[in-house]
Order: structure tokens, then C-alpha cells, then sequence
């Protein structure tokens, strides 16, 4: 991997390709690069237009990425599935699957869950964005049906770097209405309020199929390396990707 991207966990066999990249290597300035290198990946929350494509094009020169597809994601729990046909499009949606090759999945995230799901054997891939909202309106179930339902069977997932269960801080009444839906995510924050543990949730929701995860122990609000929007309010946005050669 470069030395622009997270390296605790990736892949880069003969298959499988897929990494977590920081907010380090670009052309963003302000709130969004530290000294003007910011590789904020988002359009959407204010930064200079130009200037993300270009941390685009940068993204996807050093991982070598092929055709990417980004979502307008809306933390709702709706999946879209790629193809060659629609890759020009821009889905709305929180989940993206593809069984074809060449097409590179990116989920944009800044405290969120980066989540990669594959299928190696039967070449099936996903990214999926999961905040709180996701986790609650069952994002994640429906990202392992949508794999399911163009091939997948014995899937793999792993979770980037997010916000964790130390720092983030939720009202009660929230903690209560998530837990319900993913027992696990249920914490108590450093301040010793009530808190959530996305990645705890999602590991416990994909357990429901039998589907083990990997988990970057990356805490987003902490890392100077990544984006967070729960420390900074205005930032940028990091990226997953994942392709299938």
C-alpha cells in the first residue's frame, strides 16, 4: 500500500483488492487538508470542486484503481448493484454490489463505517456506508442480501477506521433505540455516558448470517490521519474502495 493510506488492514492478491485511504496526499486546503494536502474525497460538503476531483484523480493513481463508482449516500438503507451497463451513474444509495470485474466500489466516510464485504470464489464485492441511522434501518442486512441475490455465498467482510465506541456520544434514548437493533453496539464513552459502538453492531449483524469481520481498531475522532466529524463538525472525507481485478 502507499504511504498515503491505512495499512493495518488491506488487500492487494491476485482477486481482491481493497484499502482505506487518509486524509493525507491531496490538494484540499482549510478544513480540509492540514497545510493544503488534504485528500478530501468528498463533493458535498463545501469544499473547492476542482479540488476534489483532483484528489480523485490521485486516489486513483496510487492505488491503480480502475472505473470507480461513488454513491450520494443519504444514511438510508437502499442498495444499488453496478454493472457495466450503469456505471456511468451515480446511485443514491448507502450500499453498492458488483459481481463485475474492473469496477471500483468506494464508500465516503468521517467517523461512518467503511464496510467491504466479498465474496473471492464466486467474485462477488460491496461497500457500504453504516452510521448509526444504517445500522438502525438495517443496512447492512439488506447489503448481504443484495450480494446473495447475484452470487455471493461465503462472504467476507472488514471495517475501516471509524469513530469508536470511547468517543462517540449519544443521547439514551438513541443508545436504547440502536441497541435494540444490534445488541453489541450498546457503550459507555469515556465521559461515562451513554455511547455506540458501530463496529460492534455491524459485527453482530453480519454474525446473524455467519459472516465473520475484520475490524480496523482505528478511532477516526482521535486519528490525525482521517477525517472526523464529530471532532471537527466542517471536514473532509476519507474513502474504502474495493475492486476485482
Amino acid at each position: 500500500m502507499a504511504k498515503n493510506w491505512t495499512s493495518l488492514i488491506s488487500s492487494n492478491d491476485s482477486l481482491i483488492h481493497f484499502g482505506f485511504s487518509t486524509r493525507l496526499g491531496g490538494v484540499s486546503e482549510g478544513k480540509y487538508g492540514p497545510e493544503g494536502r488534504g485528500l478530501n474525497l468528498a463533493t458535498h460538503v463545501g469544499d473547492d470542486p476542482i479540488r476534489v476531483l483532483r484528489n480523485r484523480e490521485i486516489a486513483r493513481d496510487l492505488l491503480g484503481l480502475p472505473d470507480v463508482v461513488y454513491m450520494n449516500q443519504v444514511h438510508g438503507n437502499e442498495v444499488a448493484i453496478i454493472s457495466k451497463m450503469n456505471l456511468a451513474e451515480m446511485p443514491t444509495a448507502d450500499a453498492i454490489v458488483t459481481k463485475d470485474r474492473g469496477i471500483t466500489l468506494a464508500v465516503l466516510v468521517a467517523d461512518c463505517v467503511p464496510l467491504i464485504m466479498h465474496d473471492r470464489e464466486m467474485g462477488v464485492i460491496a461497500a457500504a456506508h453504516v452510521g448509526r441511522p444504517g445500522l438502525f434501518k438495517g443496512i447492512v442486512e439488506k447489503t448481504v442480501l443484495a450480494m446473495k441475490s447475484v452470487g455471493a455465498v461465503t462472504i467476507k467482510a472488514v471495517m475501516g477506521p471509524a469513530i469508536c465506541g470511547d468517543c462517540y456520544e449519544v443521547p439514551l434514548q438513541m443508545q436504547q433505540e440502536v441497541s435494540a437493533v444490534a445488541p453489541p453496539s450498546r457503550s459507555v464513552t469515556d465521559l461515562g455516558t451513554p455511547g455506540l459502538d458501530i463496529r460492534d453492531g455491524i459485527a453482530w449483524q453480519l454474525k446473524q448470517f455467519d459472516i465473520d469481520s475484520v475490524i480496523d481498531p482505528i478511532c477516526t475522532r482521535r486519528s490525525e490521519l482521517h477525517y472526523s466529524y464529530r471532532r471537527d463538525g466542517i471536514t473532509g472525507r476519507t474513502a474504502g474502495f474495493v475492486y476485482l481485478s
